[in-house]
């Protein structure tokens, strides 16, 4: 039977002491305090001065009081500093430069990204007429941007191309007929037909330029719409210029009358043109009237012409097929338009072709291309019968 051992912690560890060998005596070394001593006895304080050393009062912490007084005058050095930097850096110009350069941005963008709006979406600067339900311009404040817009398709790329591509057919006739020698056009017939294209190439010129502006701004609308009407007038006035002078090319009396009250009446109608509320879709109504009026007007020296030289005269000489053609030609599209047929009868069909404004357009094209015609037949009786006989009374101009 196996015995067992008790042992206790204290003798493991009084038989481990006894099994670690004794260390060699260690001597110790005094140098140091013998170092200190000769110091010590070379550098002599005076009691007295050890004393006051020994007395001098230890730093005390600084108060609140004073870390807010120097937070305050650091925190004021650098509001100094940043006024200084301030007025070295115009930050408002800075912003005004980079708000421009943000509406630059979005305007270009934009200008290639604008899609056609419904009436509805307008500003009520940009609605005229409320038939027409779709495919409208929205305001476009960019003069390249509008008139990029000509070759897209909306409500007013026809009455764009329908003047434009007249004005520009015109201004080649105008070309062609005042190019020509003296000797196959005489001057005084040059500056009569001259007075017809400059009225033709005037109203076609600013009805395209109104109608590709008219979405740039209200202000610029409005000028153009003006400009567009007084165009108008113009184009009545030259063309009672040709008739005139043709008709009544042996009566310097009658003519000088028609030409001056076509003059005065030529200049009433730019007058009222101008008049800001003319333009507004209100007036539509007194704008058709006030053309037609004044184009009417002529019913006067052709029913003199009638009455003194005859029906078959008139025909033969006057043109006057030409001229009914042409002054019904130009009241059908005054009627249409101020009556805004068809788009009336069928609302939101006739948005981008064939509504009222684009057939006048073409009406008024038609009409003075009829016209031209009629004068040049009788330039050409004049020119073929000759000067006025010796023994007629009345005086030639």
């Amino acid at each position: 039977m196996a015995t067992t051992i008790e042992v206790t912690p204290e003798e493991i560890l009084n038989e481990r002491q006894d099994e670690i060998p004794s260390s060699p005596a260690v001597h110790e070394d005094n140098s140091d305090d013998d170092d200190i001593r000769s110091f010590n006895s070379a550098v002599e304080v005076p009691e007295d001065d050890v004393e006051a050393i020994t007395r001098l009062p230890s730093p005390e912490p600084p108060k609140p009081e004073e870390n807010v007084g120097l937070l305050r005058s650091r925190l004021r050095n650098c509001l100094h500093n940043f006024e200084t930097v301030c007025e070295d850096v115009d930050f408002s110009s800075m912003a005004h430069h980079a708000v421009e350069s943000a509406e630059d941005f979005f305007r270009r963008v934009w200008e290639g990204t604008w899609r056609v709006v419904h009436f509805q979406h307008l500003p009520a600067w940009l609605q005229d007429n409320d038939f027409l339900h779709h495919a409208h311009r929205p305001p476009l404040p960019s003069f390249s941007a509008c008139f990029k817009s000509i070759f897209r398709v909306h409500t007013e790329t026809g009455n764009i191309w329908t003047h434009l591509l007249g004005c520009l057919a015109f201004m080649g006739i105008a070309t062609y007929f005042l190019s020509r020698p003296n000797i196959e056009v005489e001057l005084q017939e040059k500056l009569v037909f001259a007075a017809f294209f400059a009225g033709a190439i005037i109203c076609l010129g600013m009805s395209f330029a109104f109608h590709t502006v008219s979405c740039h701004s209200e202000f610029v609308g409005r000028l153009f719409s003006k400009l567009d009407y007084c165009g108008i007038a113009f184009l009545i006035m030259g063309s009672f210029v040709p008739w005139l002078y043709y008709g009544f090319y042996c009566e310097f009396l009658p003519k000088v009358i028609y030409l001056s009250v076509t003059t005065i009446l030529g200049t009433c109608a730019i007058t009222v043109s101008l008049w800001d509320k003319f333009g507004t879709p209100r007036y539509r109504p007194l704008r058709a009237g006030v053309f037609m009026g004044f184009g009417l007007s002529g019913v006067v020296p052709a029913m003199h012409y009638l009455y003194s030289e005859g029906w078959l005269k008139a025909a033969s000489e006057a043109a006057m097929g030409s001229l009914i053609l042409m002054a019904v030609l130009y009241i059908s599209g005054a009627l249409l338009y101020a009556w805004r047929v068809p788009e009336r009868f069928f609302p939101g069909k006739c948005d981008i072709w064939f509504h009222s404004h684009q057939l006048f357009h073409i009406l008024v094209i038609a009409a003075a291309f009829v016209h031209y015609h009629g004068i040049s037949e009788m330039a050409m009786y004049r020119l073929t019968t000759g000067d006025c006989a010796v023994d007629d009374p009345r005086i030639v101009l």
